[in-house]
């Protein structure tokens, strides 16, 4: 009996996760931040951490900023304007990831067999992107809205 209560609430909830998360992707804007996040994450798994200011490694943390306040702006997604305002958080704190990277380039020595210097910096810039045109759709989407409204 409670393994059938247990599915029938769990049935309920899977439904009302799957019309959220399809609420959610309805908007192309919404596509654009996931891309970033993935870029954030991408980068925090295949750059090493760069402790070289006081051994904090700050571009850890940095990415745990991108990751948290991105998914805070993906869930958002019926506050355009807290949207807005997080994705330009989000690109500052991408812009100042890449000037750590170039810091560390910069003071990278040598070349190894297999030269990979400056592809770390190929993350950061995709997501500034993808949240530049995540912020240029949400604003279309507030000036329509505005415009509906404008007709009631």
């Amino acid at each position: 009996m409670q393994i059938y209560i247990f599915f029938t609430k769990s049935k309920k909830y899977l439904v009302f996760l799957l019309k959220f998360i399809l609420n959610m992707l309805q908007r192309i804007q919404t596509v654009w931040m996931i891309l970033a996040l993935i870029a954030a994450i991408l980068f925090y798994v295949f750059v090493p951490t760069l402790s070289f200011i006081g051994e904090i490694p700050w571009d850890g943390i940095i990415t745990v900023l991108l990751v948290v306040l991105g998914l805070f702006s993906i869930f958002g997604y019926k506050n355009r304007r807290r949207q807005i305002l997080l994705n330009r958080v989000c690109i500052i704190l991408n812009a100042l990831l890449i000037c750590l990277l170039v810091y560390w380039l910069l003071n990278l020595s040598g070349e190894g067999l297999l030269s990979k210097k400056g592809i770390e910096l190929a993350f950061p810039i995709f997501a500034i992107v993808a949240l530049f045109i995540a912020n240029h759709r949400i604003r279309k989407d507030e000036k329509l809205v505005k415009s509906v409204d404008r007709f009631r």
